[in-house]
Order: C-alpha cells, then sequence, then structure tokens
C-alpha cells in the first residue's frame, strides 16, 4: 500500500507554514525541513489533528529558523538583460555590459564594463555564462585554500570542489568531503564567497546546523553574518 502525503498549513503568528503529512507506524512525530525549503511531517498512525496541532506549534520556531537558513542559500539574482548598457555583477561590483563584434569570444573588464567580444552568431549569454565559470574556478579555489587552513585542528582533508549550476542552493557539500558551488556565486563579493565556503567545511565538522556548527562558524569567520546580510541583498 501507498503512503498517502497530504498537504497541509498552519499558522504561527504572522506566519503560515505550509507542510507535507503523512501517517506511519511510528513512536514520535517526525519532521523534515529540505533545502528546497519543503517540510516534511511524519506522525504516528493514532496521532489526533489537536495534538498534531500541538505538537507543529512547539516545533514551528525551530522550523521557521530551518526555513531562514535554507533561504538565505537561494539565489535571487534578477534575471539580466544581455544588451548594451545592462549592468551585470562580478565580485560584488556592478559592470555596464558592452558588447563588440570580433573574430574570437572573449571577456575583458575595462574601465567600469565589461566588454564582450563576440563573433557574428555567438551567444552573448552563453560567452558570459562560461566567462563566470572559469573565474568561479579559479576565485573559489584560491578562496578555499585560503580558508582551509583556519580548520587545521578538524583536521579537514583538502576537500574537491564542484563548479555547478543550482537552482535554489549558493553551496554544497557531501559527506564524502566534495565542496560544491554555484557559479553565480562569482558575483558576489570576496567576503560574501568566503562566507559560504566557510559554511560548507563547518559542515565538514557538523554536518547539521546544531549549535555547535554556528559556534564553530563563528570562531572561524565572527563578521560571517555582516557577508551573509550582503549575499542576501545584493544579489
Amino acid at each position: 500500500m501507498s503512503e498517502i502525503i497530504s498537504l497541509q498549513s498552519f499558522k504561527f503568528g504572522s506566519k503560515e507554514i505550509n507542510y507535507e503529512l503523512s501517517y506511519q507506524e511510528r513512536k514520535t512525530l517526525g519532521i523534515k525541513v529540505y533545502p528546497d525549503c519543503k517540510v516534511r511531517v511524519i506522525a504516528p498512525i493514532e496521532t489526533t489533528a489537536e495534538k498534531l496541532k500541538v505538537k507543529l506549534k512547539e516545533k514551528a520556531p525551530w522550523i521557521i529558523k530551518q526555513l531562514s537558513e535554507f533561504l538565505s542559500y537561494h539565489p535571487f539574482t534578477p534575471p539580466r538583460q544581455f544588451i548594451n548598457g545592462e549592468t551585470h555583477l562580478y565580485l560584488g561590483r556592478q559592470y555596464k555590459l558592452k558588447i563588440e563584434n570580433a573574430t574570437q569570444n572573449e571577456v575583458k573588464i575595462y574601465r567600469g564594463r565589461l566588454i564582450v567580444f563576440k563573433k557574428d552568431n555567438a551567444s552573448v549569454e552563453n560567452i558570459l555564462a562560461d566567462w563566470y565559470r572559469e573565474k568561479a574556478a579559479v576565485h573559489f579555489q584560491d578562496i578555499l585554500e585560503k580558508v582551509l587552513v583556519l580548520f587545521r585542528k578538524y583536521k579537514i582533508d583538502s576537500p574537491v570542489l564542484q563548479i555547478r549550476y543550482m537552482p535554489t542552493r549558493w553551496g554544497s557539500c557531501t559527506s564524502k568531503g566534495k565542496v560544491i558551488l554555484n557559479p553565480d556565486l562569482i558575483k558576489a563579493s570576496k567576503g560574501s564567497i568566503e562566507y559560504v565556503i566557510i559554511h560548507e567545511l563547518c559542515h565538514l565538522v557538523h554536518h547539521n546546523h546544531t549549535k555547535a556548527f554556528y559556534n564553530l562558524q563563528e570562531s572561524i569567520m565572527p563578521d560571517w553574518k555582516k557577508w551573509k546580510e550582503r549575499l542576501e541583498t545584493s544579489l
């Protein structure tokens, strides 16, 4: 028999929390918040609606905190146009796009302009995407090596860095020690990039967002909240 999942919601203060609810043979209520901000509630079969309501109200502050944490990693960069005069970001600074016809595809920064040299039928969007990815690979690796020494006492092996587009996250890490970063992060300031990388390295020590995790992040980067806020407001 397949599991029946229903979509539910409840109010906590001014917040409305949507969640998926299912019932299973278990003794305790389970709540999971996923990186895509989906909330899953698994309740014991005998749980009454009133008891479920009470339990969800108790856990609401934790659910909201988890949702807020995951949302801070969601890229909210507005769609850019690939036309002359449009602004594009690189390492926290805005540059005006200038497009010029050329015999080969190339990108240069000069006097506040992001100049894209393109062959006749080449896509400006694709040329810029490739350039961002190339720059991301270099800068992310440099920053990773710089901050990795701060974790020396935790005996973390040098992680493999992977650049990969992720629609809802700036970064993630695997249990095997791979750090995955969104190439769009190259549009943020270096401090914000450093914050995301430190955040992922902290997860190699503490896998969940526990108090120990935040204490470690604070000790490695005391001003992390400033860079987190800049990331959230600038992109």
